[in-house]
């Protein structure tokens, strides 16, 4: 008995090796082209990776290079001039330009930039979004009061990663339209948030202070 079943798995063995050569002989070139293809695929990737580094590199020193000039309407002209197919590096040329452009006086170009960065839907929310918070600030004195309120009002949504600094710009807004208690009420909420930066508590303090309220900081009794 011992024999026979010795026997039967011989004879099985060997149909298992003959089906699996036919197979290979059939089949084996799909396992040769996926080897192909992991290989292939894994060198793409680092020539890629190469590539965005070689192009990185080059856009920083293209940035540098740009940022050189003394005169601010030079270093507007250079940044223009830069050339990059990344739409990040695009945004910080953009945003570069808009700064170097607002320095030289032209802020019609530089809101137009900063405009072109936070319209800008494949780019990440904070891009678009410090984006448009400097195309705010830079039109203070020629937006009207109902826009850029709401602009700001957008920006200082909850979870918004700007939300403290659009809340400030809205007390200023405030301030300017003689509502001197709304101001103090926006910024003692901003001196009371676990997120407000010292430098931003120091700055609520003093316009608080300037007018004529009580700065409420954190953990201090309400009278």
């Amino acid at each position: 008995m011992s024999d026979t079943d010795s026997f039967i798995e011989e004879v099985t063995e060997e149909v298992r090796r003959d089906r699996l050569y036919a197979l290979l002989k059939r089949y084996g070139w799909i396992a040769v082209l996926a080897i192909l293809l992991i290989v292939g695929g894994a060198g793409f990737n680092e020539y890629r990776k190469g590539q965005a580094r070689a192009a990185a590199e080059r856009l920083g020193d293209d940035i540098m290079a740009a940022l050189a000039p003394d005169a601010a309407g030079d270093r507007a002209a250079a940044l223009e001039e830069i050339a990059t197919d990344s739409h990040g590096g695009q945004a910080i040329v953009r945003m570069l330009t808009a700064a170097a452009q607002s320095e030289a006086g032209d802020r019609a170009s530089a809101v137009a930039q900063l405009e072109a960065v936070g319209a800008d839907g494949e780019l990440p929310a904070i891009y678009r979004q410090i984006a448009t918070f400097k195309a705010l600030t830079l039109q203070m004195d020629s937006l009207d009061e109902p826009a850029l309120r709401q602009g700001f009002e957008a920006l200082a949504a909850p979870g918004a990663p700007l939300r403290l600094l659009a809340e400030e710009q809205l007390a200023l807004l405030d301030i300017s339209a003689g509502d001197a208690g709304a101001a103090i009420g926006r910024l003692n909420a901003i001196l009371q948030d676990a997120e407000a930066t010292p430098d931003l508590q120091q700055r609520a303090v003093q316009v608080i202070v300037a007018l004529g309220g009580t700065p409420q900081m954190p953990g201090a009794a309400q009278g």
